[in-house]
């Protein structure tokens, strides 16, 4: 455990040293979610007000973002530095550096989630109790899981630079085709038939259970087996990297 710490303090630091990952994963977010907040925070109309729908659907984007950026950057630069392979023989078992990293991720996606709520709360369309929203918080992170192992797949095979780029062309499209920017309902039908199949879109619909109490078993269920596909994934790549 005590290793332990001293990997997950030191990736802790390494993600802010990241302006690619500091920016996209954290920076973004928060300033796409203030904005469309701004304009459209006190519509109403739904089972919530769209400003409170929008901490569940911007928040899940938000989580994924932080999560799928910097583990995978961080494995691409690491492997690219040689210094992935001077841990692979060094006393620190590789599977403590891995899970630092994915561990590190969680507390800045917290700390996104918590700036979104602050500006909501500010902005007077935060409509939810305090164990909602605690409820919200929690599914948002730990639903993240999946996508940080798909993060370290990806890091895995290819380059930081190249990392950037294929993260960013795998989390934007997802996030507009399930509906975590804009809702499903107002945007042409056949996104709705797409949403289904994307794991992005069972978090921002389990997150936004915790607010209207709609059922969640389906995304829940679904996020379990993403869980299970991308720590295959992740496992196959990480050996495929070492060879």
């Amino acid at each position: 455990m005590k290793v332990f710490g001293v990997e997950l303090t030191d990736e802790l630091r390494g993600i802010v040293r990241e302006p690619a990952a500091l920016f996209f994963s954290i920076i973004m977010p928060v300033a796409f979610f203030a904005l469309f907040v701004s304009l459209f925070g006190k519509l109403g109309g739904g089972e919530v007000p769209a400003g409170t729908a929008m901490l569940a659907t911007f928040g899940a984007f938000g989580a994924i973002s932080v999560v799928l950026m910097n583990p995978g950057i961080g494995v691409a630069s690491d492997r690219e530095r040689g210094w992935l392979r001077a841990k692979q023989v060094s006393a620190v078992p590789i599977g403590v550096t891995l899970t630092a990293k994915v561990v590190a991720a969680l507390p800045y996606a917290l700390g996104v989630l918590l700036a979104m709520t602050v500006t909501a709360a500010v902005t007077g369309v935060l409509d939810a109790s305090p164990g909602a929203v605690l409820r919200l918080l929690a599914v948002l992170v730990f639903g993240a899981l999946p996508f940080a192992l798909l993060s370290l797949a990806i890091g895995f095979q290819v380059g930081p630079g190249t990392a950037a780029a294929v993260l960013n062309a795998v989390l934007l499209p997802s996030a507009v085709l399930s509906g975590l920017w804009m809702p499903l309902e107002i945007m042409p039908a056949f996104f709705s038939d797409v949403a289904r199949f994307l794991p992005t879109y069972h978090l921002g619909r389990l997150a936004l259970a915790q607010l209207t109490g709609g059922p969640a078993l389906t995304h829940v269920l679904v996020l379990l087996g993403t869980t299970i596909v991308t720590a295959a994934l992740a496992a196959v790549s990480y050996r495929r990297a070492r060879s």
